[in-house]
C-alpha cells in the first residue's frame, strides 16, 4: 500500500534545528520516521513565520527551498525531489521518498506574480494563497469575519497557478476565497490539509458542499490529524478515521488522501505560531496512534478495517499519486510555460 502525506512543516524543524548547530536533523530523525510509516512520497510545505513576514518572507522561502535540495543531496538514496512525471516515477520505481515542494502561503510572492514563475523553476509544485493570516491574494480562515474573497491580486495568481501547472491548494482559506476560487479555477486544485466542518465544526475545515467542490474539479482533500481539527473534546483515533469515513462519503473514493500535519515534534518552532493559528499552543490535543510519520505503518491496517481493501489504498496514498500523475510536467515541459 502507498502512503502519500500531503502536508509536512519538517522543512521548518529541520532548518530551525540545523541554525542551532545539528548536523543533520533530517537523516537522524525524520528520514527514520518516514522510512518506518512507509511513506512513498512526502509533500514538504515551505511556510513563512511571522517573524519574516512581509520584506523577509521571500528570503525564507528560499532557504527553506534550498534545505530541500540540501536534504536531497545529502540522502540521494533516500529521497528525491519530485518536479516532473518522469521524477515521481523514478521515486516509485527506486524506493526512494518523494519530495513535492509546497508553499504555504503567498507571502513569499507579495504582490509580484512574476515570483510565481521562479518558484515553479525552483521546484514548487503546489501554493496555497493564504495561511490564517491576510496576504495581498486573500483572506486566511482566520480572518474569516471580513468575508471577503480573493483580491484582484489573488485571482491573478490563480490564473498564472494554472498557466504554469502550479497545484493552487484552498487550506487556511476564508470560505468566501474558498468559494471564489472554486467559481474561476479550471485546473484541478486540492485542500491538503483540512478536515470535515460536518463532524467538527472549526473554521479550518470544510464543510460538504466544499468537499465536493474539490472533488468536482479533479482535486483531492487531505484528511488532517490534527486533534483540534477533529473533535471538540479529546481527540482519538476514530475521530480521524471518521473525518476520513465522512470525506469519503460526499467526496468520493478517488478525492481523499491523507494530510497528516503532524505538529508533536515541531512545537520548539511552532509555539510562537501556534497562537494565530486558531488553536491553543497551551493545550495541544494531539491523537494517539497519530503523532508522527512513523505511526503511518500500524494506522494502514487500522485504515483498511474501516475502509475495506479496496477504498483504503486509495486513501492512503494513490489518489494523490494519480492527481500528481494528471498535473505534473514531462520532463520537457520541466522549464516551460504551460
Amino acid at each position: 500500500m502507498r502512503v502519500v502525506d500531503a502536508h509536512n512543516d519538517l522543512l521548518l524543524a529541520v532548518l530551525h534545528q540545523k541554525e542551532r548547530g545539528r548536523s543533520d536533523p533530517f537523516g537522524d530523525f525524520w528520514l527514520p520516521r518516514l522510512r518506518a510509516g512507509g511513506v512513498d512520497v512526502q509533500f514538504l510545505a515551505v511556510f513563512t513565520e511571522d517573524q519574516h513576514v512581509g520584506e523577509g518572507a521571500l528570503r525564507r522561502c528560499l532557504l527553506l527551498l534550498e534545505e530541500a535540495r540540501n536534504i536531497a543531496a545529502a540522502h540521494p538514496t533516500d529521497v528525491v525531489v519530485v518536479e516532473t512525471c518522469e521524477d515521481l516515477e523514478r521515486a516509485l520505481a527506486s524506493g526512494r521518498i518523494g519530495l513535492v515542494l509546497a508553499v504555504e502561503g503567498s507571502e513569499p510572492v507579495a504582490h509580484s506574480l512574476g515570483v510565481l514563475e521562479t518558484l515553479w523553476r525552483l521546484g514548487v509544485r503546489c501554493m496555497s494563497l493564504t495561511w490564517n493570516r491576510r496576504t495581498m491574494m486573500a483572506d486566511g480562515a482566520g480572518e474569516a469575519a471580513t468575508g471577503a474573497g480573493l483580491t484582484s491580486l489573488g485571482a491573478e495568481a490563480v490564473a498564472e497557478m494554472e498557466r504554469l501547472g502550479m497545484i493552487v491548494d484552498v487550506s487556511h482559506l476564508s470560505k468566501a476565497g474558498f468559494d471564489h476560487v472554486a467559481g474561476i479555477a479550471t485546473r484541478p486544485f486540492v485542500a491538503t490539509h483540512s478536515s470535515c466542518h460536518a463532524l467538527c465544526p472549526h473554521p479550518r475545515n470544510l464543510t460538504d458542499d466544499q468537499l465536493r467542490d474539490v472533488a468536482d474539479s479533479g482535486g483531492a482533500v487531505g484528511i488532517n490529524s490534527f486533534g483540534g481539527f477533529l473533535s471538540t473534546g479529546a481527540p482519538t483515533l476514530d475521530d480521524y478515521l471518521s473525518h476520513i469515513e465522512h470525506a469519503v462519503r460526499v467526496a468520493g473514493p478517488s478525492a481523499v488522501g491523507l494530510g497528516c500535519d503532524f505538529m508533536e515534534d515541531l512545537l520548539e518552532v511552532l509555539d510562537p505560531i501556534l497562537g494565530a493559528g486558531l488553536v491553543d499552543p497551551g493545550n495541544l490535543p494531539f491523537v494517539a496512534g497519530m503523532r508522527d510519520p512513523a505511526d503511518l505503518g500500524p494506522f494502514r491496517e487500522r485504515l483498511t478495517n474501516c475502509l475495506g481493501a479496496e477504498v483504503a489504498p486509495r486513501v492512503a496514498g494513490d489518489n494523490w499519486i494519480e492527481l500528481l500523475r494528471r498535473v505534473l510536467p514531462s520532463q520537457d515541459q520541466h522549464s516551460c510555460r504551460r
